[in-house]
């Protein structure tokens, strides 16, 4: 019945519903489970697991590639089947459960998991649970719309379950490329020059008497819910196209550009879209997902390819996606998120890395994750792996929030997850400003008058006068440094007449 799908006739007796499946996870066991963004999730292992969890005890250590669709993470964390997660999320009733210290969250650059997988530093992966188009003849694991941690997982577990879900189409085989690195520390060389190129197989290779159970689902991705561009993203859009308009005057890059990537989330897909209207021509990507945004630079003829690890979309560009696939499937290239967020292309290829900051402060410190300091948001995800490493480093974000009462751009973050170090650009709705070779004194002024809303100028410019009597390199008042944070935290409102 299934004989397109399942192409190793023997491997028609692994065939089971997934209650079956989910008796194979024991108490305690770490589980690695395929999906990045809400994309090329396991369907129906999590909500078997989550039926388990009721007539016995069952907390396990979920590992994933980024956030997972279809509601997936906030039931297993209500049905406390979650005691460990890593490395990103972004589901409110999990958010919820991780911030009261029910279940441990452990936030990493999403290029590091499967680096410290390999190496032993995190315990190994018991059950890999894979989403997938089909299993070639030769046991081989062809993913979804997402590859992620997939092919690590598969690579390191003791058991395999595949869960084929036949609502994802045959004609997606052929879009991956499946490359994983040597063991640390005498391993080549990744051999990737361009983002175009393919350097491994279309498949995840597995030992076919490792798959323990073959789960047949027909759900499909849950759609992407960022939201549709506005005024102040139009604006941020257009700060960022004039800055690298700005660029290729000066003769730093080509109309070509550098290979670009954006992170996930409304902001960073407005800005993308915002190039649609831009002077640019044969654009490339090399990100970690690809948005509705990337799907309409490759219409308009100005993205000529994009390399991703996950393709994640709204439901109208979902199923244009799939109509015009063979379209597609020639500009599109899917990667484990190894590579796709790897320290070493990302250098080599010299990345434009455009993410989005919840906050920064006066000297170009961005928080990414926590709300005040103290509550994660969603996790830093492949901010860090893009920011530290590409060639240039832009952050965005809306000036203000909440109707103006809280700043997004503070005298001094509550969290920092990229240090100034790390940041070039920062963008809001009110302009942009260029940190690149300035001292913290000389970033400051510009960062207040270029990005920070109107109505929080003149504090910052107060906290900043006043910081300058105090000296230093970075000059700070400390005793005021996070008063606005608390001020928010006490009143509900950053704003004052005095600091």
């Amino acid at each position: 019945m299934y004989q397109d799908r399942i192409r190793r006739p023997a491997l028609m007796e692994k065939l089971m519903t997934a209650q079956q499946a989910a008796r194979l996870f024991r108490n305690g066991m770490t589980v690695g489970m395929s999906g990045f963004t809400r994309a090329g999730d396991a369907k129906a292992l999590p909500l078997a697991l989550v039926e388990r969890s009721r007539q016995e005890a069952l907390q396990l250590t979920l590992v994933t590639g980024a956030s997972l669709g279809n509601d997936s993470d906030g039931l297993m964390a209500n049905a406390g089947v979650v005691a460990r997660r890593m490395p990103f999320q972004s589901d409110a009733a999990l958010r919820r459960k991780i911030n009261s210290g029910e279940v441990m969250f452990i936030d990493q650059h999403l290029s590091e998991t499967a680096e410290q997988l390999r190496s032993g530093d995190l315990h190994g992966i018991d059950i890999a649970v894979v989403e997938a188009v089909a299993i070639t003849p030769d046991g081989g694991i062809v993913p979804t719309m997402s590859v992620g941690n997939s092919a690590s997982f598969v690579q390191q577990a003791r058991q395999v379950i595949v869960e084929i879900n036949l609502s994802a189409p045959l004609a997606l085989e052929g879009l991956h490329d499946i490359y994983l690195p040597a063991a640390r520390p005498h391993r080549g060389a990744i051999p990737m020059l361009t983002p175009w190129q393919r350097i491994g197989s279309t498949t995840i290779p597995v030992d076919p008497e490792r798959i323990a159970a073959i789960v047949i689902t027909d759900s499909p991705d849950s759609p992407s819910n960022a939201l549709p561009p506005d005024a102040e993203t139009d604006a941020i859009a257009r700060h960022v196209i004039a800055f690298l308009e700005g660029e290729v005057k000066a003769g730093r890059m080509g109309p070509e550009l550098l290979p670009l990537q954006a992170g996930i989330g409304t902001i960073a897909n407005a800005v993308l879209h915002g190039l649609v209207d831009s002077p640019f021509r044969d654009l490339t990507m090399y990100s970690e997902v690809l948005q509705d945004s990337a799907l309409e630079l490759l219409d308009s003829g100005q993205l000529a390819m994009a390399s991703a690890s996950s393709i994640t979309l709204s439901a109208a560009m979902h199923d244009k996606f799939i109509r015009e696939l063979e379209h597609y499937r020639k500009r599109v290239i899917l990667r484990p998120q190894e590579i796709s967020n790897h320290p070493e292309v990302v250098r080599r290829l010299g990345i434009i890395a455009l993410n989005t900051a919840l906050e920064f402060d006066i000297y170009g410190n961005v928080n990414s994750t926590h709300v005040g300091g103290t509550h994660m948001m969603n996790g830093i995800g492949g901010s860090g792996d893009f920011a530290r490493n590409g060639a240039l480093s832009i952050f965005v974000s809306k000036a203000a929030a909440k109707g103006g009462k809280i700043s997004s751009v503070v005298p001094m973050v509550s969290h920092v997850d990229h240090t100034e170090h790390d940041v070039d650009v920062l963008v809001t709705e009110w302009g942009l400003a260029d940190l690149r070779g300035l001292a913290p004194r000389e970033r400051a002024p510009l960062i207040i008058e270029k990005c920070a809303d109107p109505a929080y100028r003149p504090a910052l410019r107060a906290y900043f006068e006043q910081a300058l009597q105090r000296g230093g390199q970075t000059p700070h008042v400390l005793e005021q440094a996070l008063s606005w944070h608390m001020r928010y935290r006490d009143t509900g409102d950053m704003r004052t007449t005095s600091i």
